[in-house]
């Protein structure tokens, strides 16, 4: 077990970044959320009753990467200078990519896939009254770049 994060007490704890450079950092993170036809329909047509479910979803992702440490214990207070999320449709599959970024001493990979989480959890909640076995998966990183590990790419997706 790596004990890196964790005081002398075995407690966990924040990292300190305070030693580490100010850099410009971006992350990138995706989501994908499975309706029926109908459902996808409904979706896409902007037909749902409870309003324009991406616009709404959108909201919800920044909003989500706005308030990442308020829900994320260990998630460092991040000044964010952009967030934007993007929704593909394609045969009952809306996929949803979040980009995050930030000028700072740490990343913002949790606010990226916090975004992403709670836009796919907004669209099923917008859509539970006409579909309860919505799947929402695959949430993973995408893309990351700046900080001291340098950028990651995703392979194989």
């Amino acid at each position: 077990m790596d004990l890196t994060h964790f005081n002398a007490e075995g407690r966990a704890r924040m990292v300190d970044v305070s030693g580490k450079a100010r850099t410009a950092r971006e992350a990138v993170a995706r989501a994908v959320v499975r309706l029926n036809p109908e459902t996808f329909d409904l979706v896409r047509e902007g037909r749902m009753k409870k309003g324009d479910v991406l616009a709404v979803a959108q909201v919800a992702g920044i909003m989500a990467a706005k308030k990442t440490p308020e829900i994320i214990p260990m998630s460092h207070p991040v000044a964010i200078s952009g967030a934007d999320l993007s929704f593909s449709l394609d045969s009952g599959t809306i996929t949803i990519e979040a980009r995050v970024k930030c000028a700072g001493e740490t990343g913002v990979e949790m606010e990226a896939l916090t975004s992403a989480a709670v836009a796919a959890l907004t669209i099923y909640d917008m859509c539970k009254a006409v579909q309860r076995d919505i799947v929402i998966g695959d949430i993973c990183l995408v893309a990351k770049s700046g900080g001291r590990s340098g950028d990651y790419n995703r392979v194989g997706d």
